[in-house]
């Protein structure tokens, strides 16, 4: 029986784990599926809003604030950057149908989220003076 300590996996490997893991993360947050959705924190982990000068302590209190949210969720993913510890997901939350337009900061230690920093922008109209210097992004 090989008792030899395991190699830590190349950073290659652990950002393609970390990426399936963020996959899993945000297909559960869409699915409402909280139980999965929370896998991906250390127990620990803080999340913060700094729009709303909240910080939420701890991956328990973090899925409890989430599931007591009394609107309707669902994520439309359109970028998910990053490697090694850090990773940026771009993202639309809508809240009863209402977009936000999202940006999750999260920072990883080893293959879970240890801190998570998130912002919310709400759409707004164009404005009529630069029309002719700009061009519409393509769903939204």
């Amino acid at each position: 029986m090989n008792s030899q300590p395991q190699p830590a996996p190349s950073a290659a490997t652990r950002d393609q784990q970390i990426r399936a893991a963020l996959d899993q993360h945000w297909a559960a947050s869409n699915a409402n599926d909280s139980e999965t959705e929370h896998l991906i924190y250390h127990d620990d982990a803080v999340l913060d809003y700094p729009q709303s000068g909240e910080r939420t302590r701890g991956r328990a209190n973090i899925q409890k604030q989430r599931s007591i949210q009394p609107n309707q969720k669902r994520f439309t993913i359109r970028r998910v950057v990053g490697s090694g510890d850090l990773w940026v997901t771009e993202y639309i939350l809508s809240y009863d149908n209402k977009p936000s337009y999202t940006v999750s900061i999260m920072e990883f230690s080893g293959l879970k989220v240890a801190h998570e920093t998130q912002y919310f922008a709400d759409p707004f109209s164009a404005p009529a003076f630069r029309a002719y210097l700009v061009e519409r992004i393509p769903g939204s």
